[in-house]
């Protein structure tokens, strides 16, 4: 499932990161690729707050919808 239809607080593995090469790569910069634990903090109109390896990360609509997401 995206990571925008998750659950708020609970613990989540990426299953896959989708978008541009640009994208994908920042990402990963991040710490944001497969089979990372990741958990949403706060949904905000602009898109959502995660929590990855203890960092507090800002994440876009449009970019977070290339993020899929298991329970």
């Amino acid at each position: 499932m995206p990571i925008l239809l998750a659950p708020i607080g609970q613990d989540l593995t990426v299953k896959h990161v989708s978008g541009s090469d640009k994208v994908v790569k920042h990402l990963q910069s991040l710490g944001i690729v497969k089979d990372r634990s990741i958990r949403i903090l706060e949904q905000t109109k602009g898109g959502i707050i995660v929590l990855v390896d203890q960092m507090r990360l800002a994440v876009d609509k449009d970019i977070a919808m290339g993020i899929q997401v298991v329970l």
